[in-house]
């Protein structure tokens, strides 16, 4: 049998290697709200971990601060990228991207240091016969020296699709704001026309109707009417070469003025109402007679 100092020695030994920090948790149970529990009693270690927690703490910025510093660091809303992950939204937004690529590669007139910038003044006057108040001016000084009630009523009529589809291109580039591949500035002529925006393209929705209408109303030559078409084109194509329009602004600039024209052969003007419209414009209109 061992005897009793052996006994008390190895009691000594083991509650001194139990007494040791890495064997408290062994050694104690954990005493939730107790006083005397040895997590109460801060030993070295704990010491340091209590010490490093209130450094964290008060390192911490507060609710006002973290707020600010997160407004801060956000991106503004232009600069976040937006993902749809639709196919719908991804082919659209493809070609979006196509379509301002092509349109930026396109403006080869748009600045005289441009690839093309000696031909400037060129395609700027051909953009200028496509013009609104070009047209309207033209009208009313055709319409003046008009003797015939036929070509009065031709003209009367092209009169008002030539005002209806300035008001309507005017309208949807206010809804829909979308700025050139080049984001220039508008013209004079082109305030007074309204046409400040790129989407729809005044030029080619004006060029297409009035193409469509002389076409329709007049007699030409064959020579005449392929003139006549190829003007068209190439008057919506000068403000792509402008960098004024998109190439998707001009096609639905073609197809809007394609629409104003089916839209005022179902309003036809006759002749008579034609003749009180130029009566009233004259101030020779009587209402007795």
């Amino acid at each position: 049998m061992p005897s009793a100092y052996n006994v008390r020695s190895r009691a000594r030994e083991r509650n001194s290697i139990l007494s040791r920090p890495e064997f408290m948790s062994l050694n104690h149970q954990p005493l939730r709200g107790g006083c005397g529990s040895p997590e109460s009693r801060p030993g070295p270690k704990r010491a340091a971990q209590t010490k490093h927690q209130t450094t964290q703490k008060s390192e911490e910025p507060t609710d006002g601060s973290s707020n600010d510093r997160r407004e801060s660091t956000k991106m503004p809303e232009e600069d976040c990228m937006q993902l749809n992950p639709s196919f719908k939204g991804i082919a659209l937004n493809s070609l979006l991207a196509i379509d301002i690529c092509l349109s930026k590669s396109m403006g080869v007139c748009a600045s005289t240091s441009s690839s093309w910038g000696g031909c400037r003044s060129m395609v700027a006057l051909l953009a200028l016969t496509g013009h609104g108040i070009t047209w309207i001016i033209g009208t009313i000084v055709c319409l003046t020296r008009s003797n015939t009630l036929a070509g009065q009523e031709v003209l009367v009529n092209l009169l008002l699709a030539l005002i209806l589809d300035i008001m309507t291109v005017a309208g949807v580039q206010r809804l829909v704001k979308r700025r050139g591949p080049w984001e220039m500035t508008p013209g004079f002529l082109d305030c007074i026309a309204m046409d400040v925006y790129s989407f729809p393209a005044a030029h080619a929705s004006r060029a297409a109707m009035v193409s469509k209408f002389l076409l329709s109303h007049l007699v030409l030559a064959v020579p005449l009417r392929i003139l006549l078409v190829l003007w068209a084109f190439l008057v919506g194509m000068s403000r792509v070469l402008l960098g004024k329009h998109h190439l998707t602004d001009m096609v639905c600039g073609f197809a809007l003025g394609m629409f104003h024209f089916s839209l005022m052969e179902t309003v036809w003007l006759s002749s008579n109402t034609c003749q009180t419209i130029i009566s009233i414009g004259t101030l020779s209109w009587s209402p007795f007679y």
